[in-house]
């Protein structure tokens, strides 16, 4: 969370990263990660981690409404500048994994956010609790198997994960994994509920 914070700080917001950087960053989602989601007008999304709205900001012309939970305020706080513009997204301050839901969306999705999180069986449960039957989850997991980020002068505790971890977690939750895709530094998991 510190990290986080300090780096809206120093003014560090992905929304607004050079073209060439976005790229890099999409090596972890990007239009395959998007296709994945299956959106339209008619569907409602969740995204887990919303940061300052690098993802939601292309995402939120593609749904009915979208909604963005975030643990630090100021992440919330800059995402709430980045997507006024749209009347469609809702922003939410707090820990996924506590927070009183008080709807289930369609579609729910993650990307450099998974890796945070200790308790991965309970919040993919959580995730499907959340989800329409039918419903999609679509995360990306970083293929870093590191316990630490290294960014600069500061390490970051993360909590990496492989593939055959997170399909055990989707079927202990009760959904389907639909689809794995590999792309440069992440794999794309679908999970459908059925």
């Amino acid at each position: 969370l510190e990290h986080y914070d300090r780096l809206i700080d120093e003014n560090n917001d992905p929304v607004h990263d050079p073209e060439r950087l976005q790229s890099y960053m999409n090596r972890w989602d990007g239009m395959p990660f998007m296709d994945l989601m299956q959106l339209d007008l008619g569907k409602t999304a969740l995204e887990i981690g919303i940061g300052t709205g690098r993802l939601a900001i292309q995402i939120a012309s593609r749904c009915k409404a979208l909604y963005g939970i975030d643990i630090s305020q100021k992440t919330v706080a800059r995402a709430k500048e980045n997507l006024a513009t749209h009347q469609n997204v809702f922003l939410i301050h707090g820990d996924f994994l506590d927070f009183p839901f008080d709807r289930t969306f369609d579609v729910l999705y993650s990307s450099l956010t998974w890796m945070h999180i200790q308790k991965k069986a309970e919040a993919m449960k959580k995730a499907a609790s959340l989800l329409e039957k039918g419903g999609r989850f679509v995360l990306s997991i970083d293929k870093n198997q590191k316990d630490f980020l290294e960014l600069g002068t500061r390490k970051v505790k993360i909590y990496p994960d492989s593939v055959n971890h997170i399909r055990d977690c989707v079927q202990a939750a009760g959904l389907v994994t639909e689809q794995v895709t590999k792309t440069a530094f992440a794999y794309l998991v679908a999970a459908v509920k059925i």
